[in-house]
């Protein structure tokens, strides 16, 4: 699984780095990375088209030491690996998406979610009931929407998973039943045999 961070902070964050050991831990290799603006201390993502670019070249380099790749990203990350495998054609077994940022902050508008339309491999989402960049019932709609989509709802979770104080659960619990549905998931994955091996420009 190749898992990409969200706008605000890289792969060294204590979010990425506990759920990339939560999903290894359940047997799976997962390879994380930094888009190019946040290896050089940039706080505004690149545009998409870099980000894609940076995606891609992650997603290769993983490839070659003889992987299929299954697409996992937190916000943003999940995004730019919805829009390399519908506009460059990445051969991706599947999408996570961790938090879709359906809306973009300081909008109330939904984006233009129509290249998922065009993504038959399948697509979860895995979000929180309290995410006000995605919000549950928009979520659900497009989760019904795209052609092979699934949806987990995190009762009492935020962009981030991460549920009410209030309900004496923890981000730590957040991880750990996130890493759940995530390998579960990957587990029920088709083979890869018909994907064109090697695309994605």
């Amino acid at each position: 699984m190749l898992l990409a961070h969200g706008a605000g902070a890289g792969q060294a964050s204590p979010w990425m780095v506990g759920l990339r050991r939560r999903i290894a831990s359940r047997g799976h290799s997962v390879m994380t990375f930094d888009y190019q603006y946040m290896a050089r201390g940039a706080r505004a993502p690149d545009r998409l088209p870099r980000l894609m670019d940076v995606h891609v070249a992650a997603a290769r380099h993983l490839a070659t030491v003889g992987f299929d790749v299954a697409f996992a990203g937190k916000s943003m990350g999940g995004r730019v690996g919805g829009h390399v495998v519908a506009e460059r054609g990445y051969p991706a077994m599947g999408l996570c998406y961790l938090g879709y940022p359906l809306v973009a902050v300081g909008k109330t508008e939904p984006r233009d979610t129509g290249h998922l339309n065009r993504i038959t491999q399948p697509q979860l989402f895995i979000s929180g009931d309290r995410d006000r960049l995605g919000p549950i019932e928009g979520i659900r709609a497009l989760a019904q929407e795209v052609p092979d989509g699934s949806l987990v709802v995190v009762e009492g979770g935020d962009h981030s998973l991460v549920p009410l104080k209030s309900s004496g659960r923890t981000v730590e619990d957040a991880l750990d039943g996130a890493a759940d549905f995530v390998s579960a998931w990957l587990h029920a994955l088709p083979p890869s045999a018909a994907l064109h091996a090697g695309g994605g420009t």
